[in-house]
């Protein structure tokens, strides 16, 4: 505890009175300085998401810290293209695309010393980053479509020979073929 003052703010680094003082995680704030460290919104208790030793807005630590891609942050059923970067948040770089060159097809998952490894990128999957899918343990960020790299969820996902892929690229690569197929409701297709 400061000489002559309270707790030291989280924020400034000065003493923060009784009076001005806002606790959160522990930790004291004048209430001046509990602030969004992004969009510098006043927060409350109801509007405070704590990252390590970082307060944010929960929109801010959405966009920050939250999941990305198709139906997140702007309602279901929309894509936001927004990384935040007017905010001060820095976009994370995406790396790219690979799909799985796991040469057992086999649906069991591959061990390497008893811990599962990603059919994806053969590094070895713990439990607090697995996602089971299509026989295998995978990496959160692995759990990807195999041809187009949508991410994918236990709803979403369609499997086969030990490859994952989103329900669309199944349906056009291993999907019926001929009249009537893939040409959608109604819809009359002539091939000579």
């Amino acid at each position: 505890m400061p000489l002559g003052g309270g707790n030291k703010c989280g924020c400034c680094q000065k003493a923060v009175y009784f009076a001005e003082e806002v606790q959160c995680e522990g930790k004291s704030w004048h209430k001046s300085c509990f602030l969004c460290m992004v969009c510098k919104k006043n927060l409350d208790s109801t509007t405070v998401a704590v990252h390590v030793d970082e307060i944010y807005c929960k929109s801010c630590y959405g966009k920050k810290y939250g999941p990305k891609g198709y139906g997140y942050g702007g309602g279901a059923g929309t894509l936001s293209m927004d990384t935040g970067e007017g905010l001060g948040i820095k976009p994370e770089v995406q790396t790219p695309h690979r799909p799985t060159n796991n040469p057992n097809a086999s649906k069991f998952a591959q061990k390497a010393g008893g811990s599962d490894v990603c059919p994806r990128c053969g590094k070895t999957v713990y439990a607090a980053e697995k996602v089971i899918g299509g026989g295998n343990s995978w990496h959160k960020s692995c759990f990807r479509c195999a041809k187009c790299g949508k991410g994918l969820e236990s709803t979403t996902l369609a499997d086969r020979d030990g490859e994952i892929y989103c329900k669309g690229c199944y349906a056009k690569n291993f999907g019926p073929k001929g009249f009537g197929f893939g040409q959608g409701a109604g819809a009359l297709a002539h091939s000579q």
